[in-house]
């Protein structure tokens, strides 16, 4: 059938596959689509079926010859692509594209020449992934970072009280407050009971923090505020109000003293003081360890990534960024139509609101098709032990073997992955160069 292929490299991933089919195929093929037309097509004048051969040739002739044509065209793409080497088989998402369509002949009496064009995996060389020197932060726990970190916990702990004192910064108030005219009239509409907050948050529409400080329970002030003309909002900017607030409760969190009882009432583990400060800092050297891992792995990568010069085709790209479309849609809560609705509003598409997307995309795909080079080159082997403990872990609920399979196929090439990453980490050297504090690093390297 094929008399002749070749395959020529294009820029960004992409091959152009050129086939010559023989026009003994392409007579073949037209035979049989003018025999099932003969036996189906029913003309004027002629019974369903007994049409005579030249008088269906001389009436859709054409047809005939284009049906066969583009079946051969369909059969030779894909024998054609099972021949060639591996590495110039189409990726699962870029369907070959007949090149100059307008110019494919119809006739069947020669040899027939097209062309496709598809995405096909980058091919690169590896650089050097082993015995390489790579700078990374020397990431400090202080003793501050550590008492911080206690502080939270004595906070997390404080109860809230009740108490019969003056009003200070801190406390936490409950107020009923509203707006008096110039006649000392209550303003309609501007009345709220039981307001509840903390005096210095500044979490309150009059910013009468400094005001409330000195107040006794159960008193009642008139407060006079003017605004700025950068009020929030536009109707006071500018404007002075006067404020009728009554004090209802004033409460105070009422933190534990740092002593052996609360270390133990933290964890049973710990006995005293000293094992609350220990055990805190291990908890931050532990958390430390897997952003220390990732941030490693991550600096190694980027520096592979340095030395290697290939293109992710766009298709490849296209798929990336809309399995990271359909996740944002799925966390959203809602459906594509309400999501694309809802970026509407702002004046957005999917497109745009995407479009920002694409090179870290192009920069993920890149790192994935380092590590997956290497795992090839190194074989990481998986034991069966290893992997009936992540298919008991994770697919003990899954019954049907199929599904089962499927996804145990996943686990493996993850446990593989996790293998090079362990690789990469063992066989290169991190220096640590410039400190930084735990916060610092902490913060910087939020997803």
């Amino acid at each position: 059938m094929i008399a002749k292929q070749e395959v020529k490299e294009l820029e960004k991933s992409q091959v152009e596959l050129t086939v010559t089919v023989e026009q003994s195929a392409l007579q073949d093929a037209y035979d049989k689509v003018l025999a099932k037309y003969m036996k189906s097509v029913q003309l004027p004048g002629f019974r369903k079926g007994k049409a005579p051969k030249s008088v269906l040739e001389n009436k859709i002739g054409e047809g005939m010859r284009e049906e066969s044509v583009y079946t051969v065209i369909d059969e030779a793409v894909q024998k054609a692509i099972a021949d060639v080497d591996q590495k110039y088989r189409p990726l699962p998402y870029s369907t070959p594209a007949l090149q100059n369509e307008d110019d494919i002949p119809t006739e069947i009496d020669k040899d027939l020449v097209f062309s496709v064009k598809y995405d096909v995996l980058p091919q690169f060389d590896l650089p050097a992934y082993t015995e390489q020197e790579v700078d990374v932060e020397k990431v400090v726990i202080s003793d501050e970072t550590v008492n911080a970190e206690i502080e939270k916990l004595r906070d997390q702990n404080a109860m809230v009280i009740e108490k019969d004192k003056d009003v200070e910064k801190d406390d936490i108030i409950t107020i009923d407050y509203v707006e008096l005219d110039e006649n000392d009239e209550e303003v309609a509409g501007t009345s709220r009971k039981d307001f509840v907050f903390t005096v210095g948050s500044g979490t309150n529409f009059y910013k009468i923090d400094d005001d409330v400080i000195g107040m006794k329970k159960g008193e009642t002030k008139v407060i006079s505020k003017t605004f700025g003309d950068d009020h929030e909002v536009e109707e006071y900017r500018g404007k002075s109000v006067k404020l009728s607030v009554t004090l209802n409760t004033v409460k105070v969190r009422d933190v534990p003293d740092l002593d052996d009882e609360f270390a133990q009432d933290v964890a049973e583990e710990y006995k005293t003081v000293e094992d609350l400060v220990k055990g805190t800092k291990e908890k931050l050297e532990k958390n430390l360890e897997g952003h220390l891992k990732e941030t490693k792995l991550n600096t190694l990568l980027d520096a592979l990534l340095e030395k290697v010069d290939f293109e992710v085709p766009a298709s490849m790209i296209e798929a990336e960024v809309d399995s990271s479309w359909r996740r944002f849609v799925s966390q959203s809560g809602m459906n594509e139509e309400q999501v694309l609705q809802y970026l509407s509003f702002s004046g957005q598409t999917k497109e745009s609101f995407t479009e920002g997307w694409r090179e870290p995309a192009e920069k993920n795909l890149k790192i994935q098709l380092i590590i997956e080079k290497i795992k090839e080159k190194e074989n990481f082997e998986v034991t069966e032990e290893e992997l009936a403990e992540q298919v008991e872990q994770q697919l003990k609920d899954i019954t049907d073997e199929n599904t089962k399979n499927y996804y145990k196929e996943m686990l493996k090439d993850d446990l593989q992955t996790r293998k090079a990453s362990d690789f990469l980490l063992e066989k290169n050297t991190f220096k640590e160069s410039k400190e930084v504090s735990y916060d610092e690093f902490m913060s910087s390297h939020q997803h």
